[in-house]
């Protein structure tokens, strides 16, 4: 089976097994996934959110978060982890959004990449889930299933992403980096991977190699 069928198969089986997933960060703007994005980083979704609603609360917008004092936001994030960094980056950020971009996030790769503490995954989150625009984020979940999969042979999540890209339709990127994310939470995970109870095994290079172990 060519890889680009094969993969068309795996977003069919994970996807009449999830359903049509959406962002787990809880937002309503690109800027507030923006700031729920970039906190994240080594921390789990469901921490996040619950440090969000008082962030916002306090810096509604681009622009009160570019004028914040650093002790402050470091205080109110610090359950993230890296608050140090993850302030700097904020703050640095917003300023240039409210400076460079009239206090509005931008909606394309190149000018999202400008912004302090922002890669190709966190601008093809912003992409896929608050512009509505085919964005491919490769996590480390994304990453190492691809991998198992046999997908592809990389290691650098921007060449994992450009080779996806060429072998799905642009309208099925950010559900199926959903997808991946989900079953590498919930099935494959990193130290015991469910190959023996996995929806895609006959799919799946390392389920195919691991059912081979079992029959021995």
């Amino acid at each position: 089976m060519r890889i680009g069928t094969r993969l068309r198969r795996i977003y069919e089986v994970l996807e009449k097994t999830y359903g049509d997933l959406s962002c787990p960060l809880s937002h309503r703007s690109p800027f507030e996934l923006l700031i729920a994005t970039i906190l994240s980083a080594q921390c789990t979704d469901a921490r996040v959110n619950r440090i969000t609603p008082e962030l916002f609360r306090r810096f509604p917008s681009a622009t009160a978060l570019a004028k914040a004092r650093p002790s402050v936001l470091e205080g109110i994030i610090k359950p993230a982890g890296l608050y140090h960094s993850k302030a700097a980056n904020i703050i640095a950020a917003c300023r240039k959004i409210d400076k460079d971009f009239g206090g509005v996030v931008p909606d394309d790769m190149e000018r999202l990449c400008s912004l302090a503490g922002v890669g190709r995954k966190t601008a093809n989150v912003l992409l896929g889930n608050a512009f509505g625009i085919p964005g491919f984020p490769v996590d480390t979940h994304v990453k190492r299933l691809l991998n198992l999969i046999g997908a592809v042979r990389e290691a650098s999540p921007e060449k994992i992403e450009r080779e996806i890209c060429k072998l799905m339709p642009p309208e099925l990127w950010t559900n199926f980096s959903h997808l991946l994310i989900r079953h590498g939470r919930v099935r494959c995970r990193a130290r015991r991977p469910d190959c023996q109870h996995c929806e895609i095994r006959a799919l799946c290079q390392y389920g195919c190699r691991a059912r081979t172990k079992d029959a021995q």
